[in-house]
């Protein structure tokens, strides 16, 4: 990447008020409950991390011995703006090693804290950053959504393990659902229908409460407001959910399921209405993602915009222009493309 390159896209990542999003210690609780037997004797990463703030430093510190993790290493951004990735003007970027409990009290005192100074800004792309990702066994944080393409490309690059929050829009990213479908990553286990919240610094709370509706950009928590965000985990390591079958009920037909008109695959409106009969092409909802089972179903691929990509869509395409799925010249929602594989 050059520099020009990088530059814009740290401008980008400053104007993309969702990086200052800041994940609440239950949710990360309630989702990495699930990859305990993971992280045993395993670095875990948190970039693009401030551990004043962070409660996934919260908690891999307070639970370093609960998990038998090897070492927990996490990056502080500098930042150049006020509340850009903290809540405060940090004038040195650093990072932070801890290896566990030395006096016995199984808490993580400073002095059992190693604080290490960067010489660069700490930003994920830069090398400083990247010979720590390259100690790292897991990576686990709430990257910039605004950056969320390159983050996840230098994850698979150095090919690491993660457990990460993304905008749920990010599945529809070309790069991203490449790699879903390639079975390279996944939905983690918290629904995709759960209403994340996350904490804001306080100046964008003011301006969430001026600017935004409640229950739509933020709710308000016991008091404190709470930003909202169209918000999903996304793992590469295998937890039971993705194992569960889909229990399917509903039988084919023609009236409930019509053809596409561009494409040879049927529309079906919601996952839990996916024939057991029906060995064809199926076009279901992106939330489909959220009960795949790899070895329920395969995925083939997705149409989500007017514009025809062999390698995304991963059908023919009957059509003249538009590549959204349509039924009687009329456009429906983005389909996920998927087969039943025991049929």
């Amino acid at each position: 990447m050059t520099e020009n390159t990088h530059n814009k896209n740290l401008h980008k990542a400053k104007k993309s008020k969702q990086d200052e999003f800041y994940t609440q210690l239950s949710d990360i609780e309630k989702e990495l409950k699930h990859y305990k037997k993971h992280f045993r004797d395993k670095t875990v990463y948190c970039n693009c991390d401030d551990p004043r703030v962070s409660n996934f430093f919260h908690y891999f510190s307070y639970n370093y011995e609960k998990l038998g993790l090897k070492k927990f290493i996490t990056t502080c951004f500098k930042s150049q703006e006020m509340d850009l990735y903290s809540q405060n003007d940090s004038e040195q970027a650093i990072y932070l090693e801890y290896d566990g409990d030395k006096n016995g009290n199984f808490e993580p005192d400073q002095d059992e804290i190693g604080i290490n100074p960067l010489k660069g800004d700490g930003d994920f792309h830069s090398k400083e950053s990247i010979e720590l990702l390259k100690q790292a066994d897991i990576v686990v944080t709430n990257p910039p959504f605004s950056l969320f393409r390159e983050y996840v490309t230098q994850l698979m690059e150095y090919e690491k393990k993660f457990v990460i929050i993304g905008n749920k829009n990010a599945i529809t990213y070309k790069e991203i659902f490449r790699w879903i479908k390639e079975n390279k990553m996944w939905v983690g286990n918290t629904p995709m229908s759960t209403d994340l919240l996350f904490d804001v610094p306080e100046d964008f709370a003011k301006e969430l409460v001026a600017t935004k509706k409640e229950g739509s950009g933020y709710k308000i928590v016991d008091g404190v407001i709470k930003g909202r965000a169209q918000a999903v985990w996304f793992t590469n390591m295998d937890i039971a959910k993705r194992h569960e079958d889909l229990i399917l009920y509903q039988k084919y037909n023609e009236e409930d399921y019509p053809f596409y008109d561009n494409y040879n695959a049927i529309n079906v409106d919601k996952t839990k209405d996916i024939p057991v009969d029906f060995n064809g092409v199926m076009g279901v909802p992106i939330t489909f993602l959220d009960k795949h089972n790899p070895d329920q179903f395969d995925i083939l691929g997705m149409s989500a915009s007017a514009g025809y990509d062999p390698d995304i869509v991963g059908i023919p395409f009957w059509g003249d222009k538009d590549a959204r799925p349509l039924i009687n010249c009329r456009n429906t929602y983005a389909r996920v493309f998927i087969r039943n594989k025991r049929l």
